[in-house]
């Protein structure tokens, strides 16, 4: 018997927590080996073609979770951004701007930057792999949706993380 079946909800909260941390675990410790192994270049570039593949497939299978129209706009982009696996470890939120037609997506609370800030590490300069990131989910969630960073560590403002801007092109 599957030990999850048995669990009440908040027993497979709990579960779900530490999958999303033993994944962000794993994230850290390869790109780790392969800045160890192949030096930062290498493995920033290789981190970048890890995260596009998995931001689509991620945003593939939200999508048909929830069962979400192909296509849908900011506003499927939304309910999808909230189902990633980083909401379930990350405090984060979206704005909608006040004619509708931007969202931003804003990261509030950041265990990888966290974690660095604590060890006494300089920000992990994650932009070039976030703009690979967010485009690529954004565009499986609908392929007309164009992507900005607003700031990004280690360029964001004091005690902030990430914050990425979408609007539908035209």
């Amino acid at each position: 018997m599957n030990p999850y079946e048995a669990m009440d909800r908040e027993g497979l909260l709990k579960a779900l927590e530490m999958f999303a941390k033993n994944w962000l675990a794993h994230d850290g410790c390869w790109f780790l080996a392969a800045e160890e192994q192949l030096g930062m270049d290498v493995a920033m570039d290789l981190d970048a073609r890890s995260w596009q593949r998995f931001a689509e497939a991620e945003a593939r299978r939200i999508i048909e979770f929830l069962g979400l129209p192909k296509d849908g706009g900011l506003e499927a982009l939304a309910k999808a951004l909230d189902h990633r696996m980083y909401a379930l470890i990350n405090d984060q939120h979206a704005e909608w701007s006040s004619d509708g037609r931007e969202l931003t997506f804003v990261m509030d609370r950041c265990r990888v930057q966290e974690t660095r800030r604590r060890k006494g590490l300089p920000d992990f300069p994650c932009r070039p792999v976030g703009e690979v990131e967010f485009k690529a989910f954004a565009q499986a969630v609908d392929s007309r949706i164009e992507v900005a960073c607003r700031h990004c560590p280690p360029d964001a403002p004091a005690n902030a993380y990430c914050s990425w801007s979408f609007r539908l092109k035209g």
